[in-house]
């Protein structure tokens, strides 16, 4: 079944629903017909069954068959603070990150940054915002993730509060920092726990960045002796601090 986010409309089950903000996808995209039923998201971890009315390619109206809570989100709340990359490499992170459970999106300036002014990278938010919606949607979200505006380095690091992990590949060094799994494994099992991860640019972080992060409070961790692409390791890491706190059928 089709599922679509409609959170610019207020869904109420006695009322009819609104359709028209996707009316032109319903009706030239998908060929639907009234009569079809389709699965409509509010963003708040609802869903409806809505049943298709009318429709033309710039309206549309519905009514609600059943309401439903949306049982997929994660637990977990974790902020993913992604040094920018390259455009494409960006994307991929902000589509696998939502299939993942990432509940909110910081892009981050740093010292080795390709992209770096705060104005070029908001030129593209509205393409990541359809890029997260579509990836919420096709991954069974309730909810959909937060794109904020872009942080400097400093202002993550000194601002972030909670859970705040920052995989470094220079933590091999003797001795060795502690691997990823196992800090979140024993230090962050509570319920509902807020974790922050800080993933670096193309060319990693500048070891005072590290050094900084560090004397403000960030755990640095490992994620072994590979050097990983960035967008490979802001995906394994997710996927790791997913998967130790039972958000992956644990």
């Amino acid at each position: 079944m089709h599922r679509f986010f409609l959170t610019e409309r207020t869904i109420a089950e006695e009322n009819p629903v609104d359709l028209s903000p996707l009316a032109r996808q319903l009706a030239r995209v998908l060929r639907l017909q009234p009569g079809a039923q389709i699965e409509v998201l509010d963003g708040e971890g609802n869903a409806y069954l809505v049943e298709i009315v009318n429709l033309s390619p710039r309206t549309g109206t519905g009514c609600v068959l059943e309401r439903h809570a949306v049982e997929s989100e994660p637990d977990v709340r974790l902020t993913l603070y992604q040094c920018s990359l390259k455009a494409d490499k960006f994307e991929w992170v902000l589509q696998k990150g939502t299939e993942l459970g990432v509940s909110r999106f910081v892009p981050v300036i740093s010292r080795r940054s390709i992209v770096r002014p705060a104005a070029a990278l908001l030129r593209k938010y509205e393409r990541w915002r359809a890029i997260i919606r579509e990836a919420a949607e096709q991954s069974g979200r309730g909810r959909l993730p937060g794109l904020t505006e872009p942080l400097d380095f400093a202002q993550v690091v000194e601002t972030a509060a909670g859970c705040r992990l920052l995989p470094y590949e220079g933590a091999n060094a003797n001795p060795p920092a502690p691997s990823l799994g196992e800090t979140v494994r024993e230090q962050y099992a509570a319920p509902r726990p807020s974790v922050n991860l800080l993933i670096g640019p193309e060319g990693g972080f500048d070891p005072t960045e590290v050094e900084q992060a560090r004397r403000a409070g960030w755990t640095i961790t490992t994620l072994g002796p590979r050097i990983l692409r960035a967008e490979t390791a802001a995906l394994a890491t997710v996927s790791v601090v997913m998967d130790r706190l039972g958000e992956l059928g644990g």
